[in-house]
């Protein structure tokens, strides 16, 4: 595209934004790789914004998010497996730890899922679906 071509404000939008992205490559997810770089970005900059509600980066915070929701939905597969293999697939391809989980369930309960000597609860499962954009019953 030719940013010179463009009526109104759009060249100087445009070199803005080459600007931006040679600091912060924000693009469509695409591809596995797409994901994996703008799942880092977002973690980042949640680090940054530590709930900070007003900071000026809360809603770029907020496109990051939508942007990978939405390539979560169209291309994150579950395998049909145990509830618990279920999770150990999400933890590994999300590289995530059971600390990742504290929100949902203490470190102590996902190890005990995760080697069988606890189900999954319903509260537990229904949060799991939340955090992963799949349907509850994979863990159920």
């Amino acid at each position: 595209m030719n940013a010179d071509r463009l009526p109104g404000k759009f060249p100087d939008i445009a070199h803005n934004w080459v600007a931006l992205q040679s600091q912060l490559p924000i693009k469509p997810i695409r591809t596995e790789e797409d994901y994996q770089q703008m799942v880092q970005i977002a973690n980042s900059l949640s680090d940054h914004l530590n709930g900070k509600g007003d900071d000026p980066l809360a809603d770029l915070f907020a496109i990051l998010t939508d942007l990978i929701e939405r390539w979560e939905v169209q291309n994150v597969k579950v395998p049909k497996a145990e509830p618990r293999e279920v999770l150990r697939y999400l933890l590994e391809t999300n590289n995530l730890k059971q600390k990742d989980l504290i929100g949902i369930a203490s470190p102590t309960v996902v190890s005990d899922i995760l080697a069988g000597r606890r189900a999954i609860s319903k509260k537990v499962a229904k949060a799991l679906a939340v955090r992963f954009h799949t349907d509850v019953s994979a863990f159920l």
